[in-house]
């Protein structure tokens, strides 16, 4: 017996080391810490989440998940650090993330010359766009680019008759993105941008930029930014006693952004689907897709500290489309790029996806819907 027991210990110590080298890692890096963690926190518990849930239904072909996660605290050269770590020391299949544009710039080179995939989620353009913005070959997003909410707002505003606006927009990457969006797609929606201001992720105090904008007489203003810099611009407007309709971007769509804003909270704004799922049709194919999600979501608890907000589903999407692009072509570098190039149909929780070389995203406006505040909830804009 004895010796039996030492046989089949040796077999299962030298398995150990054979299935852990069997084991499919992904890189994981966001914003723990720093301006953004309070997105980057909670994608990073929903990373764990669907892959704890690839894996309890036997992984990838046999093969199991493994995050190797990592705190950018909202710094470019960090993540760039972390991102040669993941590549040449992990030996990581494919990146998931960062949370900001601007660390997602700062890595994007670094992914290309490493020819690893890396799926981000931040929501500026210039991460899968060439030219002047380098190579995007191997890069690819999940949350809507900057372009299609822009859209999606200047619709609406149109339909509402909503055609001279003001701009209000944070100064960092994100904030120029959809800034530039706005001033390049304006024609294309009739609308005029009649006075144009910026400020800082951290200003405490916007009173001195919606005077300016409110002497140019718009009909509607439109904030661009992430945080609590777009709590603080709707407050100060409400304080100023400016009485137009405020529209915030597709990353303010978050319970926080209402519990710090108040009654000033009440505008409207472009969302993912998952902000306002109870109001779909039922034919809508994502409306059974977000109802798992959310409940998964709950029954893990993680509602209780970081509520559903328009971001949760992005770590999702990217390691869902990722995991379906192992599980048909393996885990050589090239292959997994272009088979994640070649999603199609994808029903997510931030859209349907249909990626193609030259859109690296492959979501469309339809996949957005604009939301207002109504009641301290978020509702279908009227």
């Amino acid at each position: 017996m004895r010796r039996i027991f030492a046989l089949l210990t040796g077999l299962l110590l030298l398995a150990s080391p054979l299935l852990a080298a069997d084991t499919i890692k992904l890189g994981a890096f966001f914003d723990l810490s720093g301006r953004a963690a309070f997105i980057g926190t909670p994608t990073k518990l929903v990373a764990e989440m669907v892959v704890d849930k690839i894996n309890s239904e036997g992984g990838i072909n046999g093969r199991l998940l493994e995050l190797v996660v990592a705190d950018t605290e909202a710094n470019p050269a960090k993540a760039a650090s972390i991102a040669k770590k993941f590549i040449y020391k992990d030996k990581v299949v494919a990146i998931i993330g960062p949370t900001l544009t601007d660390t997602g710039m700062n890595v994007k080179k670094i992914a290309d010359q490493g020819k690893t995939p890396i799926f981000m989620t931040v929501g500026g353009d210039p991460v899968i766009m060439g030219g002047k913005f380098g190579p995007f070959k191997w890069v690819f997003k999940s949350p809507q680019r900057s372009s299609i909410a822009v859209k999606r707002l200047f619709r609406y505003l149109k339909e509402k008759g909503l055609t001279r606006v003001a701009l209000l927009s944070a100064a960092d990457g994100f904030g120029k993105d959809g800034a530039r969006w706005m001033k390049k797609l304006a024609p294309e929606y009739g609308i005029d941008i009649v006075a144009q201001e910026s400020f800082g992720t951290r200003d405490t105090d916007m009173t001195a930029q919606l005077t300016k904008v409110k002497n140019a007489k718009p009909q509607a203003l439109i904030a661009w930014t992430i945080g609590p810099a777009g709590s603080i611009l709707a407050k100060n407007k409400v304080q100023l006693g400016i009485d137009l309709p405020l529209f915030q971007c597709h990353g303010l769509p978050d319970p926080k952004y209402i519990e710090l804003a108040g009654k000033a909270s009440e505008g409207g704004m472009p969302a993912t689907k998952l902000m306002v799922v109870d109001a779909l049709p039922d034919n809508d194919p994502q409306k059974p897709v977000i109802q798992g999600f959310i409940k998964l979501y709950k029954e893990k608890g993680y509602d209780k500290q970081f509520p559903i907000n328009t971001h949760s589903g992005y770590a999702w999407d990217a390691i869902m489309i990722v995991a379906n692009a192992i599980k048909k072509v393996g885990t050589d570098p090239a292959a997994l790029r272009k088979e994640i190039e070649n999603t199609k149909n994808y029903v997510g929780i931030s859209g349907t996806y249909n990626i193609t070389p030259e859109d690296h995203n492959g979501l469309d406006v339809d996949s957005m819907v604009m939301v207002q505040v109504k009641n301290g909830k978020f509702v279908m804009a009227e």
